[in-house]
């Protein structure tokens, strides 16, 4: 056990570690990352930036057997030195766009990234319990989601587009008029084809009238229901539909975009710590990110395309949030 001077001796160490960030740290194009806007920013025992500091990591979310986003990187070692408790996954261990982001996130606070498992429906969901810090789960910003979430710049936008079974006679969405058409559950998607969408500062047009509306889990679960003929369309992410027509299902993409969606970082609301500083530290560091070409550097190479430039545009302020 440590005693206290060694705990006052750790929490010294994140005041001037906090101090020292909101002097010295800035975005790019004026945005300031202002790491003391929180008036307890250098408490951990009330701060999430000065708790993750003070601990050395922050805890990010990964799922299993999704590429080009989130999967093992295979024969990866767990470094004997690493500080992820026996209950995280290290950053050695795992790769793919959202990880990378995560560690991005870590490298510029200068600690150490490590990552928890979670179901998809538990990070939307929000009270984490401070299980983890940042959900990067390709995740996009919606309203309903602002109710339990606090949304950070995106690091990525994505055009979703419809996808049918090869020979399927559909060539536009208005051909799905009325016909079954799947999205993840609980996801952007779900709530656009339901006319519930509400992405703030992005226009949401419509594309298919009364659909009958068929939630998956798991995305490749939908698509591969297209492919054996169970529902006529599944709704998802240009990068997800296309990967999985890579790995071999004989679906097609419909031309016509349904809508552009803006994964962002999710942080907790129900934290019993203040994010003030640590939303203002992370859109400091997305948004440098952006202006550097790192984002870009990572989409090309996990998407083969450019999704990090459109994001790039988005107008934080126009989500209205006041994090506290």
């Amino acid at each position: 056990m440590r005693g206290k001077g060694a705990t006052l001796t750790r929490r010294a160490a994140a005041i001037v570690t906090v101090l020292l960030l909101s002097a010295a740290c800035s975005s790019p194009e004026g945005t300031t990352e202002d790491a003391s806007a929180s008036p307890d920013a250098a408490d951990p025992d009330a701060d999430k930036l000065a708790q993750i500091l003070e601990r050395g990591t922050l805890v990010g979310y990964w799922y299993p057997n999704y590429p080009p986003v989130s999967y093992e990187v295979e024969g990866a070692e767990r470094p004997a030195d690493t500080r992820c408790s026996d209950d995280q996954r290290s950053g050695a261990e795992l790769t793919g766009y959202d990880v990378e982001t995560t560690k991005l996130v870590a490298e510029r606070l200068g600690v150490e990234a490590c990552f928890v498992q979670a179901g998809w429906t538990q990070v939307v969901a929000g009270n984490w319990g401070d299980r983890f810090d940042i959900a990067y789960g390709s995740g996009s910003i919606n309203e309903e989601r602002m109710e339990r979430l606090w949304m950070t710049q995106p690091y990525f936008a994505v055009p979703n587009s419809y996808y049918v079974v090869e020979d399927s006679p559909y060539q536009q969405p208005s051909d799905l008029d009325g016909e079954e058409i799947g999205a993840c559950a609980g996801c952007s998607h779900e709530l656009y084809l339901r006319g519930e969408l509400v992405i703030p500062g992005v226009e949401i047009v419509p594309t298919v009238e009364d659909p009958k509306v068929a939630v998956y889990s798991q995305e490749s679960d939908g698509l591969k229901a297209v492919a054996k003929g169970k529902i006529d369309a599944f709704l998802c992410g240009d990068n997800v539909g296309d990967e999985q027509i890579e790995a071999g299902l004989p679906l097609r993409k419909i031309d016509g975009i349904a809508f552009t969606y803006y994964p962002s970082g999710f942080v907790d609301k129900s934290s019993g710590l203040s994010a003030t500083a640590f939303v203002a530290r992370v859109n400091g560091i997305i948004q440098g990110a952006h202006a550097d070409g790192t984002l870009l550097e990572l989409s090309e190479e996990f998407f083969g395309t450019d999704y990090a430039s459109v994001a790039a545009e988005y107008d934080i302020g126009a989500l209205g949030q006041d994090v506290t």
